[in-house]
């Protein structure tokens, strides 16, 4: 087996721990150390959850929550008691609406990126760890460390600290340090690096197409801070890098474009031996499509351990899964050295979070004194609203007021979520009728008289949204027909157009005289953005990113 320093950086472990973990992994059996090398997503009821975590012994779960913080609490209760070792509790702390559903509902990486303000993000992601560990999350999928450079990208949008390496950095390692101190592994993805394809790897296999000169200034840079700063995992996605691939084989033609989960070269060569990372390697989701199209999962599946992750991220079906590695060990393709250092590192990230160790019990009143606190919620909202960032305002149309823009016309995309059969309708024209406005909320059936409105008011809330491709601004859909997809208002009425996550709509608007971007569609958001349209709240929010996409069109 490969040595592992597990008294080093990441794991930095004491004697006591090490022999634990050295212990722990022997004691298992040959097909519980297989069981361990796989995080499940646990979604539904709970007692679905516990009898499939009961059955297979996983060494992880990411669990998506309910509201219902008394059940989330019995389930979580019941974790470290389901395999032959503690369990990791995994979830994608993103903010917004990746907000813990009982929890405070915080800024995303986009919004803090538009606060620019480094003791923000601190106190943001230390609320953010603190009620994970309160209802016993102990690991985190977070920071996104991509670059927002090629702007149509669906799958990177709001979760990116933006387009500028310095901003990311500063707000990355602020996030790492916090979580980690307060007990909870971050993670840095998207291993090898993701923003310069705008495709999604749920959809496909995508490409980091840089140079190493370039990658080594941007992701190598961001990847080694990260390391340095003792930062426990890194995702490897399923993206490739064939710059790097290619300097080693300049013959290399497709196997150039393997994606980085199933890369040995990606996961040893480059992140273990050339930027020195000790830590646990985690697979990207194994369902997407991106590493679905590269082979059969009877192949796909075991080399992941093979090329270098430490764990499997998700399984539709973890009995045959775990039967293709049982199979590739029979015959010799995964070596039972490999699985044991696999193992190994799993076993180390559990005791580095003190998991090893008697803790105390999670209970509801516990947590329920933790989440969602005035203090925290009053935090994260002076937060959100610092990030409400005015793009544009060319007619000076700002502040609004009853007296001049009484009638409004709202056209509404609704929240639009990968998972929601339909999207969310939105609290703002709520709001704003709330203030003494007339708010009309456009339907299909509306015959529009510009003549009958002070102010039209565009919402479109989409956030990053995985296997949608494209987010852009689909006026068919928005008006609901062809004519109405063609129709502007903006010189009959004072138009105002608000993006509520993605910001990078006025590509397609580039003529409306007041553009706002607020990053993220929870109410929290919403109702942060009236307190900036109604003149309540300065605008503070600076972007992190070209809102503009590079033309100068969009600018007048």
């Amino acid at each position: 087996m490969a040595a592992i320093e597990l008294s080093a950086a990441p794991f930095n472990l004491d004697d006591e721990a090490i022999a634990w973990v050295q212990s722990t992994r022997d004691g298992l059996t040959p097909r519980d150390k297989l069981a361990q090398l796989f995080v499940l997503l646990a979604r539904g009821s709970t007692e679905e959850a516990l009898e499939q975590l009961r059955s297979f012994r996983p060494g992880g779960v990411t669990r998506i929550y309910s509201g219902d913080l008394a059940a989330e609490i019995a389930l979580a209760q019941n974790f470290d008691t389901l395999g032959p070792a503690p369990m990791l509790v995994s979830a994608d702390l993103e903010g917004s609406r990746m907000s813990l559903p009982f929890g405070t509902s915080v800024p995303n990486p986009l919004a803090l990126a538009a606060v620019d303000d480094v003791e923000a993000t601190t106190a943001i992601s230390t609320i953010m760890a603190e009620e994970a560990r309160a209802v016993g999350l102990n690991w985190s999928f977070t920071p996104v460390i991509d670059i927002n450079a090629a702007w149509r990208s669906a799958i990177v949008g709001t979760r990116s600290y933006g387009d500028d390496v310095d901003r990311i950095e500063r707000h990355a390692l602020a996030q790492i340090e916090a979580f980690q101190k307060k007990g909870v592994a971050a993670t840095v993805k998207h291993w090898p690096g993701e923003g310069f394809d705008d495709r999604d790897q749920h959809l496909v296999t995508t490409v980091n197409p840089l140079t190493l000169e370039d990658w080594e200034q941007k992701f190598g840079r961001l990847y080694r801070a990260a390391i340095k700063a003792g930062v426990m995992s890194v995702m490897s996605a399923h993206i490739a890098f064939p710059a790097f691939v290619r300097s080693l084989d300049p013959e290399a033609k497709g196997e150039a474009f393997r994606p980085a989960s199933l890369s040995r070269v990606l996961n040893e060569t480059l992140l273990r031996e050339q930027l020195g990372f000790n830590g646990l390697i985690v697979s990207d989701a194994t369902p997407m499509a991106g590493l679905g199209d590269w082979g059969h999962r009877d192949e796909t599946l075991p080399e992941l351990i093979i090329a270098g992750c430490d764990v499997i991220l998700f399984s539709d079906d973890p009995n045959a899964d775990l039967m293709r590695l049982v199979k590739a060990v029979a015959d010799g393709r995964l070596t039972q050295e490999r699985v044991d250092e696999a193992v190994t590192r799993i076993l180390a990230l559990k005791a580095a979070l003190g998991l090893h160790k008697a803790r105390e019990a999670l209970n509801f009143e516990g947590a329920r004194a933790k989440v969602a606190t005035a203090d925290s919620r009053a935090l994260a909202r002076d937060v959100t609203e610092r990030a409400v960032t005015l793009v544009k305002d060319v007619p000076g149309l700002l502040p609004l007021s009853k007296e001049k823009h009484q009638r409004v016309l709202v056209y509404s995309t609704g929240s639009v979520q990968p998972f929601a059969p339909e999207p969310i309708p939105l609290s703002l024209p709520e709001m704003l009728e709330t203030e003494g406005f007339a708010v009309t909320v456009f339907t299909p059936d509306l015959a529009v008289n510009p003549a009958d409105y002070d102010l039209v008011l565009y919402l479109l809330a989409e956030e990053t949204l995985l296997t949608r491709g494209r987010i852009f601004l689909d006026w068919k859909r928005l008006t609901g027909t062809v004519y109405g997809a063609m129709r502007r208002h903006w010189h009959d009425v004072p138009t105002l157009m608000v993006s509520l996550g993605f910001p990078y709509y006025l590509h397609d608007a580039p003529r409306v005289g007041t553009y706002v971007n607020a990053y993220g569609s929870s109410d929290e958001f919403q109702a942060a953005v009236l307190e900036t349209l109604l003149g309540r709240k300065p605008f503070v929010g600076k972007s992190p990113l070209d809102p503009f996409c590079g033309s100068e069109q969009g600018r007048y």
